[in-house]
């Protein structure tokens, strides 16, 4: 890897779309939506059957959308003459840069701590390895007796999901902590403030950790709602909302002044497997295979103001902005595929290829550079054409 591209990118805090926690009114999705058929469900009852969908595609990839399996296993004998896309991608404005071999299994989490300057990436394989930036080489290698479940970076810290344990290491001085948990499963790790919030997948609580006056992280009441495991969690840019998404098809909206669930969201079908803020909107995809915009009414409610069909489950989101400062949102499905839309329109800039589903992916700094991460193990590099703004 260059180090033009990458040694001088560090983390933003909110290096996702992340946008406007307040979810408030805003013009932006009606006016693009105008005339569509999207309708919006009302988020205290459970989902509709009447819920329409607007799908917006363009041609970028139809004539040859599908990457051949054979040319993926180096062994088609077609050649040029093949019907199917030998290309890791395929749609213009982004390019590969390199990929990183060194996992034996799925990747479960990507991150670039700022204090570090060095990719750090987790799987199933029960390993944890850190890369070099410069050139791309894994620098070391730490192996766990059980696979690590997530990963997240805050500030010089770097926190990872193990069996029983929330294992943080601080980057600054090499020392660490390990946090006893109750679940035998760590779904997402996320940090706001002086609290560590963990999503379980035993019995869908949240594990909730505030630091006491010496600054350690003791236990505090978890937050229970989520009838099955928590997948991920999502919390906004004025920290004063947290949002959790669930394998009980729900999303809930917690207070964290007072820690309370002040709202649940239905309009999923299946497991709300990623979630994501933009602007004035929470974004959130399913295993159902749709995307919902979701947003506040008048009534006081957060409504789904729009839905996006993939006819794939969604697995995982990503968000960054081109050099116009326009918001690309990746899209990883189960096919095996990311989609990257332009919003607020879901116009279709183009796809990428992996050889099983992307379970990870990581946007790094503000220079258009972003990791993806299979089920195989393999990492891939990716970088925007022109030179992106700093993402908001």
């Amino acid at each position: 890897m260059p180090s033009s591209q990458i040694s001088e990118h560090k983390q933003s805090r909110h290096h996702r779309l992340q946008g406007n926690q307040s979810l408030s009114k805003s013009k932006t999705w009606r006016r693009e939506l105008a005339g569509s058929s999207s309708t919006g469900t009302c988020s205290t009852q459970p989902p509709r059957k009447t819920d329409t969908s607007h799908n917006n595609k363009s041609s970028i990839c139809k004539s040859s959308s599908t990457v051949c399996k054979y040319w993926i296993d180096e062994n088609c004998v077609h050649g040029d003459k093949c019907e199917f896309l030998h290309s890791w991608s395929c749609g213009k404005g982004f390019s590969l840069v390199t990929k990183l071999g060194g996992h034996k299994n799925a990747i479960t989490g990507i991150s670039l701590p700022s204090s570090l300057n060095k990719l750090v990436t987790v799987g199933k394989d029960k390993a944890m390895r850190i890369w070099d930036c410069n050139n791309g080489q894994c620098l070391s290698v730490e192996n766990f007796e059980s696979e690590v479940s997530c990963l997240t970076a805050e500030g010089s810290f770097v926190f990872a999901g193990i069996q029983n344990t929330i294992k943080g290491w601080n980057t600054l001085d090499q020392t660490s902590i390990n946090l006893s948990c109750s679940s035998d499963k760590i779904n997402v790790v996320t940090v706001e403030g002086d609290k560590i919030f963990a999503g379980t997948e035993d019995d869908g609580s949240i594990l909730v950790w505030k630091s006491n006056a010496s600054g350690y992280p003791e236990i505090a009441q978890p937050l229970r709602g989520h009838k099955s495991g928590v997948v991920c969690l999502r919390v906004g840019v004025k920290g004063s909302r947290m949002f959790s998404g669930s394998r009980d098809n729900t999303i809930r909206v917690w207070d964290l002044d007072t820690m309370e669930c002040i709202e649940t969201l239905y309009g999923h079908t299946s497991a709300v497997m990623s979630l994501i803020c933009w602007e004035t909107y929470l974004l959130s995809g399913s295993m159902d295979g749709t995307i919902k915009v979701w947003a506040d009414k008048e009534s006081g409610h957060i409504e789904v103001i729009h839905t996006q069909e993939e006819g794939h489950g969604v697995i995982a989101l990503g968000g960054i902005h081109d050099e116009e400062d326009k918001a690309i949102l990746l899209v990883s499905c189960d096919d095996s595929c990311v989609r990257l839309y332009d919003l607020p329109s879901f116009e279709e800039r183009g796809r990428l290829f992996a050889k099983k589903e992307v379970c990870a992916i990581e946007v790094l700094g503000s220079e258009g550079i972003f990791v993806t991460g299979d089920a195989t193990g393999q990492l891939a590099v990716w970088k925007l054409d022109g030179k992106p703004s700093s993402l908001r």
